[in-house]
């Protein structure tokens, strides 16, 4: 298959740059794979759209204020990084966006202080760097941190309401630099609603990377490398499934993130409780082994997250659902609407 196959046009003032008044109005359209029906609703009607028996699994990572503003200690010039993450000796992965060449040894102090950063090495591209802090690095970034909105939200840009809204109100384990969008939907009502239509949930983790807004850039879509992510996926969460299946319910992986934990549990003989990395690249043609349908947001072309939404869909029926979402001008990307796929 050839990237450019995962090409789409989009005009830009549907690229969502504020989520909607409320979580849960966002408009919500439905792909029927049986009989390709597209109909079209709003996120609160998702208790009557599924069945009774019915099971969803969220992510329930939260995303870090992983963004950081600082100065170059030697120079003054602005110095822009992204934490990705915390290394065995102390020191913090980031990326790193300045004018001029960083150095081994250079100093950032970063706003609001006190913080000092040293750049100590690199590994794998990205800098090392330790902070002249002993305390844990989660509680460092909600005290220096921003939001890493994606780029393509108000270049990247966050404000005070992005604090709450660019997390799912079920978020609790830290760890992720991007939201797992489709949960962002969610509000304590509908999950009210939901159960009293008989439709439980359960959850699994997984840290979003950075990985995840990388286009794919090679010629054919076989050739690409998968970013890799860590996951689990619980006891309670197989045990809830295993109940789901008994009783003839389908499972909804909500967002390409639980969708990727499941499959890469499913790849042992038998579902079993499981955590780890996982560089699991699904695209058609692949055959789902847990997942019986998928709530999800609209994604970007060239994106494996397209990539694995078409494996379910069919990317001629998605392609399709996505001209008739662009005549229909729905929200695109992460603050955007969502989509139903059974």
């Amino acid at each position: 298959m050839r990237t450019d196959q995962l090409d789409y046009d989009l005009p830009a003032h549907l690229i969502a740059q504020h989520p909607a008044a409320r979580r849960d109005a966002s408009r919500l359209m439905v792909l029927a794979r049986a009989d390709r029906v597209i109909t079209h609703h709003r996120f609160g009607e998702l208790p009557q759209l599924l069945r009774a028996g019915d099971l969803l699994i969220l992510n329930d990572t939260r995303v870090l204020p992983a963004r950081l503003l600082g100065q170059r200690a030697r120079t003054g010039g602005r110095w822009e990084g992204l934490f990705l993450h915390t290394l065995a000796d102390g020191s913090w992965e980031l990326l790193c966006q300045t004018r001029g060449r960083l150095e081994v040894g250079e100093t950032i102090v970063l706003d609001p202080g006190p913080l000092t950063l040293t750049l100590v090495g690199r590994h794998e591209g990205h800098w090392l760097a330790r902070p002249d802090s002993s305390e844990h690095a989660v509680v460092l970034l909600e005290r220096h941190g921003q939001i890493p909105l994606p780029p393509y939200i108000r270049k990247g840009h966050a404000e005070n309401e992005d604090r709450e809204r660019y997390q799912t109100v079920y978020a609790r384990q830290e760890g992720s630099v991007a939201a797992p969008t489709a949960g962002l939907h969610f509000t304590p009502e509908i999950f009210t609603r939901l159960e009293e239509s008989g439709i439980e949930r359960a959850f699994v983790t997984l840290h979003v990377g950075v990985g995840t807004f990388q286009p794919i850039k090679v010629e054919e879509i076989e050739q690409h490398r998968m970013h890799r992510e860590w996951g689990q996926l619980p006891a309670e969460t197989v045990a809830a499934m295993q109940r789901c299946r008994a009783r003839g319910g389908r499972i909804v992986a909500v967002g390409t993130t639980s969708v990727r934990v499941l499959e890469t549990a499913a790849r042992h003989a038998s579902l079993q409780p499981w955590s780890g990395e996982t560089d699991l690249f699904i695209y058609p043609p692949y055959s789902f082994q847990v997942i019986d349908g998928l709530l999800t947001n609209f994604h970007l072309p060239r994106s494996t997250l397209l990539l694995l939404v078409g494996a379910l869909a069919g990317l001629d029926f998605l392609f399709q659902a996505y001209q008739v979402a662009i005549a229909q001008e729905y929200r695109f990307f992460s603050y955007g609407d969502a989509m139903l796929i059974v």
